[in-house]
């Protein structure tokens, strides 16, 4: 469910965590267009932290380190990355209001980023917002293959360490099911909202400079 388009420059950092920890968060029509409007999904897109899955070939990828794994470097860097062109995506959703927005819950210490780099190029990862002890996903890119498969992982192990109880992607795609990701009725989503901000999680249980094979053992996959 949408609702109607708001000025934009009458949204707050704070106003922006409080429309989180209500179920409902913002999307734009497109770079160009200044506005944002209000987003409460009916049906959920929710990864249980207690039931992922991680493909095997991808325990490989991760053992072999084959990406540098950075937290919270390079905040600009992901958002461009994320509102890149891609195969099948023309265009973006992310404006500059999303990016002044994020930009500012980043400087405060709840939006984080999980970065993938290969010979000090960024080419994958994603960004997303911490409350209580939920992490909310907002959005991926990978340049090269498997960039952001092995910064969801490093997310997930992150999380399990640091007792998150929930991960919500938003919506459910091919790319996201593939991890156990599903999707959860508005009624029982508020429920598991409303659980998961009664105590606080640790994004940093892990290391910022945590290896794949530090993910796997955290995951039990070692």
């Amino acid at each position: 469910m949408a609702a109607n388009k708001n000025d934009a420059l009458e949204i707050t950092p704070q106003v922006l965590l409080k429309a989180y920890a209500c179920g409902i968060f913002p999307m734009a029509e497109s770079a160009d267009d200044p506005n944002l409007f209000w987003i409460e999904p009916e049906h959920r897109g929710v990864l249980p932290l207690d039931s992922w899955h991680i493909p095997k070939r991808l325990r490989r990828t991760l053992r072999q380190d084959a990406f540098e794994i950075r937290i919270n470097t390079d905040f600009e860097g992901i958002i461009d990355g994320c509102a890149a062109p891609m195969p099948g995506r023309r265009k973006t959703w992310i404006n500059s209001e999303i990016r002044r927005l994020y930009g500012a819950l980043f400087d405060m210490g709840y939006c984080h980023t999980v970065e993938a780099w290969r010979e000090g190029r960024l080419v994958g990862g994603l960004y997303g917002v911490c409350l209580g002890a939920a992490f909310f996903g907002e959005s991926m890119f990978a340049f090269e293959r498997d960039a952001s498969k092995v910064a969801l992982a490093h997310l997930i192990a992150r999380l399990v360490a640091g007792h998150f109880t929930l991960l919500d992607t938003q919506f459910v795609t091919e790319h996201l099911a593939q991890f156990g990701v599903i999707e959860v009725p508005k009624p029982r989503y508020d429920r598991m909202l409303e659980a998961s901000l009664t105590h606080s999680g640790d994004f940093f249980a892990l290391p910022r400079n945590a290896t794949g094979a530090d993910v796997l053992e955290v995951l039990g996959l070692a």
